[in-house]
């Protein structure tokens, strides 16, 4: 007992040193978004606000500068969200499609037509930017936000792919051939029988789509349309913008901003992703 004891302890104490660890980076950025400029710069970054403003947070948010515009952060995270919901949606729900065809309406080049899906989504990203760039500038679409919607579209089916088809693999096959002899088709099953047994593992694809989607930096600087460039863009542009005084606190603020979206989102559906992935999202 005693030295199950002290094996608990210590498990304990290197588990909190991780989360100190982990969490020193947090605390200092929270402290100083929240600290003076002339603050930041003569006290330790460890040491709590003597005066706590949310002026750094008021001006990320409405004035500061990306660039050469000076309106916050505020446009581009509404462009972020504009690109973001119709593009997690499609990718969401053509992967659904995908990977129930491929689960329960098999055929022959089903496992070679899954393998090519998967292929795409372990090529590197820049890899993709010239095929992409000839094909946006053919279609008349190069800077704008639909562009960007059906990179990431595109970009995030082979990942939904993967995860329904995983999932669907291990729904009972008596439920469609049931539904087959009363005379559903493919679409009805889909429609009626499939999606609504769909929420624990749509969601596991909404949170990882959603995240590659918002944090995509890449794909916003290249094809994002100018003044309407995704967050990542902005806030870079923000952090490495020259003119001026460097506002290190107003960046800060900034970044935490940008960061709250994902934050919440896991902190909100975060036990449905784990249930998610207990109930067929990594079974193969």
């Amino acid at each position: 007992m005693k030295r199950r004891g002290i094996k608990g302890a210590l498990l304990y104490a290197s588990l909190f040193a991780c989360a100190v660890y982990f969490l020193a980076p947090l605390y200092v950025m929270v402290v100083a978004s929240f600290k003076t400029l002339a603050e930041v710069r003569d006290s330790s970054i460890i040491s709590l606000p003597t005066v706590w403003t949310i002026e750094p947070w008021i001006k990320a948010w409405s004035t500061a500068c990306s660039g050469l515009e000076c309106n916050g952060i505020r446009p581009y995270f509404i462009a972020t969200f504009e690109i973001a919901v119709p593009a997690v949606a499609l990718a969401v729900l053509l992967g659904a499609l995908n990977g129930y065809a491929m689960a329960k309406w098999r055929s022959r080049a089903a496992d070679l037509i899954f393998a090519l899906i998967l292929i795409g989504s372990f090529v590197p990203l820049q890899l993709y930017l010239i095929p992409l760039a000839v094909t946006l500038r053919e279609l008349g679409i190069y800077g704008t936000s639909f562009g960007l919607v059906l990179i990431h579209t595109a970009y995030g089916i082979p990942l939904t792919t993967m995860l329904f088809r995983n999932f669907y693999v291990s729904l009972p096959d008596e439920l469609m051939r049931a539904a087959i002899m009363d005379g559903a088709g493919f679409f009805k099953i889909f429609r009626s029988i499939v999606l609504p047994m769909s929420g624990s593992i749509a969601i596991v694809a909404v949170i990882l789509v959603f995240s590659g989607i918002y944090n995509d930096f890449l794909f916003a600087l290249t094809f994002g349309e100018t003044g309407k460039r995704p967050i990542m863009a902005a806030v870079q542009n923000l952090v490495a913008s020259s003119y001026g005084i460097k506002e290190h606190n107003v960046n800060i603020a900034a970044v935490m901003i940008s960061a709250l979206p994902t934050l919440l989102l896991f902190l909100a559906t975060g036990k449905f992703f784990v249930r998610g992935l207990t109930q067929g999202a990594i079974k193969g």
